[in-house]
């Protein structure tokens, strides 16, 4: 059996926002450089599983480019109905059984990618379900919005495993779970 990572790879401002309260993500350009993906295209590189908030991918679809992970297994986790589609699966019931479900029938050791947003990423946290964290912090304080970490997660040790900063001064954390 493989042993597949479940990975929250996101952004957020220094006080913790993921996006304004009006959903606006354009503050999160302010860290863009030529020639600098912050390591996120070797990170998409080792995933063949996504998981994202309804909300989420609602977002991505008014970006107006091609879906960002066409070639990947996506799920989209939501309690309303939509129907599934060439690039997505909807799925509405118990997130610890769809990552078993993943882990089990996976052939590859690639990882899980928890693409957004704060409900679903806080939904796994509180199940301890996500194995490492990849924070990138922006420099900047947004004051109010849609906060990364709720309140109510349970108390849970992590590891750093590595801290890098950039000349644009985002700083990148990863962490794993104890």
């Amino acid at each position: 059996m493989f042993d597949k990572k479940v990975v929250l790879y996101i952004a957020m401002s220094l006080d913790g926002y993921i996006a304004k309260s009006d959903d606006d993500i354009s503050w999160l350009s302010m860290v863009e450089e030529p020639n600098e993906d912050y390591g996120y295209q070797a990170f998409v590189d080792s995933v063949d599983t996504v998981l994202m908030g309804r909300k989420t991918y609602e977002k991505v679809l008014t970006f107006g480019i091609e879906f960002p992970h066409k070639n990947r297994k996506c799920y989209i986790i939501s309690n309303s109905k939509y129907e599934n589609n060439e690039d997505v699966e909807f799925y509405g019931g118990d997130l610890a059984d769809l990552i078993h479900t993943i882990k089990q029938n996976s052939n590859t050791n690639k990882s899980i990618f928890v693409d957004g947003g704060a409900n679903l990423a806080h939904s796994l946290i509180s199940l301890n379900l996500i194995d490492e964290f990849v924070i990138s912090i922006i420099p900047t304080f947004l004051g109010e919005g849609k906060k990364l970490f709720n309140t109510g997660i349970p108390e849970q040790q992590l590891e750093l495993l590595k801290s890098e900063s950039f000349s644009s001064g985002l700083v990148q954390l990863t962490y794993k779970r104890k």
